[in-house]
């Protein structure tokens, strides 16, 4: 417990770090997300296509690459100077968008193909018939896998300590240099973890309960 309140400041800037890089993240990576899944089912080919190429070549890359390439290649694009942490929002929003997008993708799979064609039959267009009959329906159906996507986010987040953001991926090796032993730091993060993931867990339940179709 000495760990843990002799070192209470780490700890909070390490997970501070740590929720503003997860909500961030989340927002950003539901609306592109979205927008990808959309263009995934979408009738113009071209959007298809880009869609797909999107979603095969980020998704197939590891996160640690997409993360090198900001903090590394990004300075050298010319483009106006982020901070690391801005840049790690941007990887973590951009990867995660590709699973957010197949996961509603496969929501929007699960609505009768009688749903869409009722809405071209009475004038709707694609953009009308997904928003406001196809997507409602497809979210209901996906809650339990789009949290497992936010909790996989959550975790992923430890890799921006890779790349110089005080975040709670950072706390072990802050810590060693006070002296602290690193298992006992390990645990403290461990379970800390543990309980933001019950968080979301408890929020997925809520979810699913408030949208249960019966």
């Amino acid at each position: 417990m000495d760990t843990l309140l002799d070192n209470l400041d780490v700890f909070t800037k390490g997970f501070g770090t740590t929720l503003v890089l997860f909500a961030w993240s989340a927002v950003f990576a539901l609306i592109l997300g979205t927008v990808v899944a959309a263009m995934r089912v979408a009738p113009v080919p071209i959007m298809r296509a880009v869609g797909t190429v999107y979603v095969n070549t980020v998704r197939n890359t590891p996160l640690t690459l997409v993360m090198m390439f900001f903090a590394l290649g990004y300075p050298q694009l010319g483009l106006p100077k982020l901070d690391y942490v801005p840049l790690a929002i941007i990887a973590l929003t951009l990867y995660t968008a590709t699973y957010v997008a197949e996961t509603l993708r496969s929501g929007i799979n699960t609505v009768p193909l009688g749903q869409a064609e009722a809405a071209r039959a009475i004038g709707l267009t694609f953009g009308q018939s997904l928003g406001q009959i196809i997507l409602p329906q497809a979210i209901r159906a996906v809650v339990p896998p789009m949290f497992n996507v936010l909790i996989a986010l959550l975790k992923n987040t430890t890799i921006a300590a890779g790349f110089s953001v005080m975040e709670a991926g950072a706390i072990r090796a802050f810590l060693s240099e006070r002296g602290e032993p690193a298992l006992v730091v390990l645990l403290w993060v461990a379970a800390v973890f543990v309980v933001l993931v019950m968080v979301l867990s408890l929020l997925q339940r809520y979810f699913e309960k408030k949208w249960r179709v019966a």
